[in-house]
């Protein structure tokens, strides 16, 4: 069975004020491009369709036309998840006019999480498309008041959908999480509250042949190669600058092994930093990509955004290396960040110093389910 991954669309997005409605429109014309050349078996989006719960109408038609050209070009099912950035009950309302045959568009959450059964030449394939949910909803809709964090909710719905695939079918699983061991982004929303565990462990997956993930904005395996982000086909932050954006093309073999294939894409515009002297930059060749601005000048510069943004009309953002450098008396502040926002990366690094060893792959997810644990304490606290 062969299935094109892609996730993270963010139809709608803006990029410091400027539209990408342009760019989303060339990308979304090398998904249909993919999807007519390849001819998938399944076509799968793992959530974040858009930016924001209540998308502009710019958006929401882009998206129909998107999908009527898509069923035109080719006649792969559709596998579809609400990401932390959409409104459920809007994508969960795209499934009524859905095919159940071949199509499966999860927006809410099912204590019962079916999975469709597809066949093919090797027999059953069997798909579970679990939407992302905040705890609160999943102790409502499981009955389960020990449900505390992104973790518990990921296995609750696994425990529901895993005793629905029959026995010797290989088992596909769509999600939008943040797994242990996954490298993000600075335009990636967290999935908890400020200071709670978001991570999940590759472990909470454990039976399924292929796991197409959304969240995180890189292309990447995450604890097992079969365990995967398309990433985004965008970037929306400058820390993405250089980035390579790619869709997944996944042969899942009769054994219940995985073929992946990178599919790149080419967008309008690129990210780009640009470092130097004003009068420098304003001497560089003109461009059209989305540019960062970081004047090494000592003194401030007259008018110096309207001045670049002749060369470079979609300048986002500008800044002096001076104010960006860290000063000594923030590094308690910074750790305290990191700490909050990565803390399984900040342990990893300290078992690698003070141990002088490299943290070993098979451990992460150790830290990861540590950290949920305690973070389950103090919610039964």
């Amino acid at each position: 069975m062969r299935i094109l991954h892609t996730a993270d669309l963010h139809l709608g997005r803006q990029l410091h004020g400027f539209s990408m409605t342009d760019d989303h429109a060339v990308i979304l014309d090398q998904i249909l491009a993919a999807l007519e050349t390849h001819q998938p078996d399944l076509f799968v989006i793992a959530g974040d369709l858009f930016d924001r719960p209540a998308p502009p109408a710019t958006a929401m038609r882009q998206f129909n036309r998107f999908l009527t050209r898509a069923r035109a070009v080719c006649d792969a099912g559709v596998v579809m998840i609400a990401g932390n950035h959409d409104n459920g009950d809007r994508i969960e309302a795209m499934a009524v006019l859905a095919d159940p045959d071949q199509d499966l568009i999860r927006g809410a959450l099912r204590a019962d999480e079916p999975p469709m059964i597809l066949q093919d030449d090797a027999g059953p394939v069997a798909i579970s498309a679990l939407p992302f949910a905040y705890e609160y909803a999943a102790r409502d809709c499981f009955d389960d008041d020990t449900i505390a964090t992104p973790e518990d909710v990921i296995r609750a719905q696994i425990t529901a959908t895993r005793a629905q695939v029959p026995v010797g079918a290989r088992w596909v699983v769509v999600a939008h999480a943040f797994v242990a061991g996954g490298d993000s982004c600075d335009s990636e929303k967290s999935l908890t509250r400020v200071g709670g565990i978001e991570y999940v462990s590759a472990q909470a997956f454990e039976g399924a042949h292929y796991v197409a993930l959304g969240h995180l904005h890189k292309p990447q395996s995450a604890g097992a190669e079969h365990i995967r982000y398309s990433g985004a086909p965008l970037g929306f932050g400058f820390d993405e600058s250089g980035d390579e954006k790619s869709m997944s093309l996944v042969d899942l073999a009769g054994d219940g092994t995985v073929q992946i294939t990178t599919l790149p894409f080419a967008p309008t515009r690129q990210l780009r930093v640009l470092r130097g002297p004003l009068e420098e930059l304003l001497a560089s060749p003109p461009s059209q990509d989305f540019v960062k601005v970081v004047l090494t000048d000592d003194t401030p510069q007259i008018d110096p955004m309207k001045r670049l943004r002749t060369p470079f009309p979609n300048t986002c953002l500008l800044t002096y290396e001076r104010d960006e450098r860290a000063p000594e008396f923030k590094a308690d502040s910074t750790a305290t960040r990191a700490l909050l926002d990565d803390p399984v990366s900040l342990i990893s690094d300290f078992l690698s110093r003070t141990r002088d060893d490299p943290t070993r792959d098979s451990e992460i997810p150790l830290i990861a389910t540590a950290l949920a644990d305690l973070a389950r304490k103090e919610h039964d606290a």
